[in-house]
């Protein structure tokens, strides 16, 4: 398995958020991840919250070897041509460490306050269909004329192409049966799920749906997110649990402990689900 850890990059002060990537990457956790939302998602009052895409950017400079990603980033928030060119640049900006998390968006409290479009769920999931086609053609470098559901192009190009080729590995988040699974099985290279009961029921549906896309199941990774704040025996349980349901990346979720919490974790625990 892999591991890696989300930093939370909200009520921070952004040294903070910083020196948490830093300690993922000395410990040797394969990936940093933040979050894309603009306000905090939890706690009350306001807080500190920083932006997804730019703060990639910014620990793109500041680390070396740990790889940087959003779980996910949102349709909603920009135009999928402004994400594809940002998802460019950060990979550049990291060496090639980029990983490129994109998703529906359902926060629609934050889309009223900031005064950003939250259409239905349907249009939502159109936009998403299309930001991956639009992933998956811009990155080639060529021109691009494209007619989609929400976003077309007309004659477009992004130089350069991305470090990573064909792409960044693209991962989308979600388990909804009717949009999301067909959506995994034709573009995903990572899927993200929560391990909930009926987990094995929706990877053998992936499966399947990639079947059907003429892909190989074995080539769509299979991550979900850890708790590290539960006792070390609960901890290790849920671990193997989901080792047995076949997910090979487990993104650990920074404890409300703190540092020494992940670094005993990584002192007591990883060792015995590294790849």
């Amino acid at each position: 398995m892999k591991l890696g850890i989300d930093v939370a990059q909200q009520r921070l002060e952004f040294a903070e958020v910083v020196d948490r990537v830093r300690l993922g990457e000395e410990l040797g956790f394969d990936s940093a991840w933040g979050f894309d939302h603009f306000v905090p998602m939890y706690g009350q009052g306001p807080g500190n919250c920083f932006e997804g895409m730019t703060t990639l950017a910014a620990l793109a400079g500041l680390t070396s070897r740990i790889r940087l990603g959003l779980l996910v980033a949102g349709v909603t928030y920009r135009h999928p041509s402004i994400l594809a060119a940002e998802a460019m640049t950060v990979d550049h900006a990291s060496g090639g460490r980029l990983e490129l998390g994109i998703g529906a968006a359902w926060y629609e409290a934050e889309h009223r306050q900031l005064g950003l479009d939250f259409p239905p769920t349907g249009e939502r999931f159109d936009r998403l269909e299309d930001q991956l086609e639009i992933f998956s053609r811009l990155f080639t470098g060529d021109v691009v004329s494209y007619q989609g559901h929400q976003v077309s192009l007309d004659s477009a190009q992004l130089r350069p192409l991305p470090v990573q080729r064909p792409h960044p590995p693209i991962w989308i988040g979600g388990s909804g049966r009717r949009r999301t699974l067909p959506l995994v099985a034709r573009y995903a290279d990572v899927w993200h799920a929560y391990a909930s009961a009926d987990y094995g029921e929706l990877t053998k549906r992936v499966d399947r749906l990639a079947e059907d896309a003429g892909r190989d199941p074995a080539t769509i990774g299979r991550a979900t997110s850890l708790s590290l704040s539960e006792p070390w025996d609960e901890v290790r349980r849920n671990a193997e649990a989901r080792r047995d349901l076949g997910i090979d990346y487990l993104i650990c979720s920074w404890p409300r402990e703190g540092k020494a919490r992940v670094e005993e974790f990584w002192a007591t625990v990883a060792a015995d689900f590294l790849d």
